[in-house]
């Protein structure tokens, strides 16, 4: 699925429209040449934006929101009254989508880890709509978005990781199989009921506006439950979602009862001081590069939070342990009692999570290195009087002593020598071969696998080292 015209003329609207720009473009477009101005149109709706908040380019990152002059912090930057956010079902006017409306019952044929595409679904019906309230906004979406679905086909096959492949696949076979339903359900339906003004919806305008959402929206609390507690929605944030992303924020969204106690209004505050012509910035969450680069369309670089998946698997351990040079491994046949500690990670049973990790804070998936642990120990008493927990945990060290540890660490660094192996081009070669990339696709499908294998080589420095004053402290012992 490539960002191309069909894009563009599946929605169409009585402003004029630009071609689709491709996913290498370093600025993307947006829907309009000259959308309106949309500081302007917040503060009309009757919002609030700091008179030092700018729109303007913020590096290699395209427009962004920066501080004209110094803020202090604490300050409110952005407050949007509880009518401007754009969420599933909004409206201005006094009556909410029926039920039964077409819109929602399209909704009902979206999986729940989807949800960004039922909020698409409101942002296309915005768009094709003439004289919209929320075109001021809309018009000045991104035209195109660097997600992997609008990658050509030999850049997703750059991304070298299996996870992420799988991923990219499964949504880009929905969009298609979505395309289907909606065209079953919309066909020969009367304007007046058409959701999108009786204006076709394909794949790629599906694409489009789940991509919106997912790089753009943010799940805040909704309506008030019985208990006191309240939904969790997800809601598009005029202007606010301009911000930029970082791990260490200046900034950060505050949700809050306006003057009449009555509404919900959401705003943007000043966590710090923020300096002249620096960009506003949140905090898009602790997220994997997956993520960041299936939702949004970035790869952060170094990314603490980033690992590898791994699925865990007794006879691709004992192949790990053996070239490890652990004697006797017995992961593909546990005795009872370890299989009784397996029970409890949930890696074996009627319905195990065989999912796994290496990389991020953890270092080592806790429910994989408590396995090790476990299953490299021969002392079943030692094992059962050791808190599961402590099992789990990097930070326990050598819990089932200092050979089983150093047997469970030397298993794991094999099993990233193991899932190195499976990346066809070394990081050398990766970053050749950006310096001669002009798409943008391809360099970010080539920075993604690079982070991966920065990640595990990582994971095996950190244990190497673990290893070596492990083994140090365990000839000291000795000596003594």
């Amino acid at each position: 699925m490539a960002a191309s015209k069909a894009l563009m003329a599946s929605l169409t609207h009585l402003r004029p429209l630009t071609c689709a720009a491709s996913v290498s473009a370093s600025y993307p477009t947006r829907l309009v040449p000259q959308p309106p101005d949309l500081i302007k149109w917040v503060q009309k709706q009757g919002g609030f934006v700091h008179k030092a908040v700018k729109i303007a380019q913020v590096d290699s990152k395209g427009l962004g929101l920066m501080a004209s002059e110094e803020i202090p912090r604490g300050s409110d930057l952005i407050v949007l009254p509880h009518h401007v956010p754009l969420k599933f079902g909004s409206t201005v006017s006094n009556h909410e989508d029926e039920p039964d409306s077409v819109l929602v019952n399209l909704a009902g044929h979206v999986p729940e880890e989807l949800w960004a595409m039922k909020l698409g679904l409101k942002l296309l019906q915005e768009r094709a709509k003439v004289g919209s309230f929320w075109w001021p906004y809309v018009s000045n979406l991104p035209e195109t978005y660097s997600v992997p679905i609008f990658f050509q086909g030999e850049d997703i096959k750059n991304l070298q990781y299996a996870p992420l492949l799988y991923q990219v696949n499964k949504r880009c076979r929905f969009l298609l199989d979505f395309e289907q339903e909606c065209g079953r359900t919309l066909d020969n339906l009367k304007p007046d009921k058409h959701p999108f003004g009786g204006q076709e919806v394909d794949a790629s305008a599906l694409g489009w506006a789940m991509s919106a959402v997912s790089s753009r929206a943010f799940r805040l609390y909704g309506d008030k439950r019985p208990d006191g507690t309240h939904t969790d929605i997800p809601m598009m944030l005029p202007l606010i979602d301009m911000c930029n992303h970082s791990f260490n924020p200046n900034a950060r969204i505050v949700q809050e009862k306006d003057t009449s106690a009555t509404k919900m209004q959401v705003k943007v505050v000043a966590d710090t001081e923020i300096k002249q012509d620096d960009p506003l910035l949140l905090n898009y969450g602790f997220l994997s590069n997956d993520f960041f680069l299936l939702d949004y369309g970035f790869v952060i670089p170094s990314n603490p939070y980033d690992c590898i998946e791994l699925k865990y698997d007794g006879a691709f351990l004992d192949a790990a342990s053996m070239a490890a040079g652990i004697s006797s491994p017995n992961f593909s046949a546990p005795a009872s009692w370890q299989e009784q500690v397996l029970r409890k990670l949930n890696l074996a049973g009627g319905a195990p999570d065989l999912k796994v990790s290496l990389g991020g804070l953890e270092i080592v998936d806790g429910r994989l290195l408590a396995a090790l642990r476990v299953l490299l120990a021969s002392d079943m008493e030692a094992v059962q009087n050791c808190d599961l927990n402590t099992l789990k945990s990097l930070a326990a060290e050598a819990p089932l002593g200092i050979a089983n540890e150093v047997a469970a660490l030397r298993t794991t660094i094999a099993l990233c020598v193991i899932a190195l192996g499976h990346f066809p081009t070394k990081i050398m070669d990766d970053e050749s071969l950006l310096k001669q990339v002009a798409s943008g696709s391809t360099e970010l499908a080539i920075q993604f696998r690079i982070q991966k294998k920065s990640v595990i080589i990582d994971v095996m420095r950190d244990l190497t080292r673990r290893v070596k004053l492990l083994s140090s402290k365990e000839k000291a012992t000795a000596e003594s």
